[in-house]
């Protein structure tokens, strides 16, 4: 009232900042979101609670008369994870689908405002992007994905590329750490995490699956993707060598033949299963396993596998894969094996184990894996971003990540 009559009125209160404007995560992932559920869908998900988060998955081939298109979707349970699919016409040159390509990608970040940050898991995605103008760019390398079955020929060159554009490199694991750490001046090493809560369902007695449920005992499993970095010469040695075991193997086949598994009457393969069965499946298992080949596709690999099967209380045998002895070698409950012999040796040695969960191994287990968790990974990666774009942007503090309500 008095301002309106013209008395003047002292005020201490400064003027209010506008609200910054929430990020915009786009995410470059070789691996569909519906796939198999690992390292970008948990840390994406978590990202989503704090930005908007666009994952570009690889396209998708149509009739050749037709139209390239973005399909778009939401993620199941993910209202803040949009998942964009190119759909590109079957046959096209490698530079039309590079261009058309970029058109969609243009098209669907042209409405994003506040800052932007690209994220990429594999760098074959780089010559339609290059040219966005992102505040920040993250190499997050969770595989060498050069030492693959059918890698690019070029996949390296993109690679170095992508490493001298990127802000900040994350790695999943020490080896992959070791490996890049001398070509960027910010590398950091994130090594698989994991879920516990979700895990320790299967310390408790679960409905058993259908297609488990009568499979004799005891069973010894494995569930992830059976590819070439599947030692399939070593779970056949092993199963014909204790006919009395079930060896129970869940997830997809990639990259081999399914004539090339090896058949015998006590080798079940379940096919695909989501993320959410897997607890169930771990449940009804008494040893969990890991039979990796030992060759050039595994020398980097860092398995989620190892803390999700601990978290879930079971025993794990592995072959000598690096990052396994490393971290997790000391554990009583992880054995470590490399012929068929030794193999079946540890999991004598795994199934006495799984008798006794008492005895101390999984106490010893669960102490470990306390500093393993997802949502530990991410807050730190967060913290990380959020201080390379405040400089980036002239912003203080984090507040650039934190979503509007």
């Amino acid at each position: 009232m008095l301002t309106r009559v013209g008395v003047p009125v002292e005020s201490r209160a400064e003027p209010s900042a506008p609200e910054p404007e929430a990020a915009t995560l786009v995410c470059f992932s070789h691996l569909r979101w519906n796939f198999v559920f690992q390292r970008p869908q948990h840390l994406m998900s978590r990202f989503a609670r704090e930005m908007a988060v666009i994952y570009w998955e690889e396209p998708v081939e149509i009739g050749p008369r037709e139209t390239a298109y973005l399909q778009v979707r939401e993620a199941a349970g993910q209202p803040k994870v949009r998942i964009g699919v190119p759909h590109l016409p079957q046959g096209m040159p490698d530079d039309a689908r590079e261009a058309a390509l970029e058109r969609l990608l243009d098209a669907h970040i042209a409405a994003v405002r506040g800052p932007l940050i690209a994220w990429y898991y594999t760098p074959m995605m780089l010559p339609f992007s290059r040219h966005i103008d992102a505040d920040l760019t993250v190499f997050d390398a969770m595989d060498e994905l050069s030492k693959f079955k059918f890698a690019p020929t070029h996949l390296l060159d993109l690679e170095q590329e992508l490493i001298d554009r990127a802000d900040i490199v994350f790695t999943g694991g020490s080896s992959l750490y070791e490996a890049k750490k001398d070509r960027h001046p910010n590398v950091h090493c994130f090594p698989s995490s994991v879920d516990r809560a979700h895990f320790c369902k299967a310390r408790a007695r679960q409905f058993e699956p259908a297609d488990q449920e009568d499979l004799p005992l005891p069973r010894l499993g494995f569930y992830g993707v059976i590819d070439e970095r599947f030692d399939i010469e070593l779970l056949d040695a092993v199963a014909k060598m204790r006919p009395d075991w079930s060896f129970v193997m869940v997830g997809p086949v990639v990259k081999i033949s399914e004539d090339e598994l090896p058949r015998r009457p006590n080798i079940h393969y379940l096919g695909s299963k989501t993320y959410d069965q897997l607890p169930a499946y771990l449940s009804g298992w008494d040893v969990a396993l890991m039979p990796f080949a030992m060759n050039e596709s595994t020398q980097f690999i860092s398995p989620t596998k190892t803390p999700e099967y601990l978290a879930g209380g079971k025993p794990v045998v592995s072959t000598p894969i690096k990052d396994v002895v490393r971290h997790y070698g000391q554990l009583e409950g992880v054995k470590i094996a490399a012929t068929p012999q030794e193999f079946v040796a540890a999991c004598e040695e795994a199934l006495e184990l799984s008798r006794n969960p008492e005895s101390g191994w999984l106490a010893e287990a669960d102490l470990m894996l306390s500093a393993a968790s997802w949502d530990t990974t991410q807050a730190r990666m967060a913290g990380l971003v959020a201080d390379l774009l405040g400089v980036r942007t002239g912003a203080t503090g984090p507040a650039l990540l934190v979503a509007a309500e």
